[in-house]
């Protein structure tokens, strides 16, 4: 008889315009808080800040759509630009797919430049 299987973390991401690595990997590791994540997740404008990332990590990125996802975080700034409280967290929960959980809030890189939240779900 197998195990059930784990559920997915997925760790979702909200960058300023010209985050660098070193910023994205600061808020993964603050989120992540020690368990490495399956994928990451964020939307499409952000996709290229995140492949290097994706890379160093040897994680598959999930380019999501967020607007209209309710997260635990609201931003008015960020609701009023993508639809959504928490960039980070609302893709989280959109790539961990139907019925996710976020499990951390989004978490901000010392910078400020870059936010992470993971969530858990069946499926990527």
């Amino acid at each position: 008889m197998s195990a059930p299987p784990q559920p997915l973390r997925i760790a979702g991401f909200g960058a300023r315009p010209g985050a660098g690595l070193e910023s994205l990997r600061a808020a993964y590791d603050l989120a992540a808080q020690g368990r490495a994540a399956d994928a990451l997740a964020t939307i499409p404008e952000r996709a290229e800040s995140l492949r290097a990332l994706a890379a160093v990590l040897d994680l598959p990125l999930h380019l999501v759509q967020v607007a209209g996802v309710t997260t635990p975080t609201l931003s008015a700034r960020v609701m009023a630009r993508f639809g959504t409280g928490s960039v980070a967290e609302a893709a989280a929960l959109v790539a961990a797919g139907p019925g996710a959980t976020i499990i951390v809030r989004r978490t901000a890189a010392p910078d400020g430049m870059a936010t992470c939240a993971v969530a858990t779900g069946e499926t990527t």
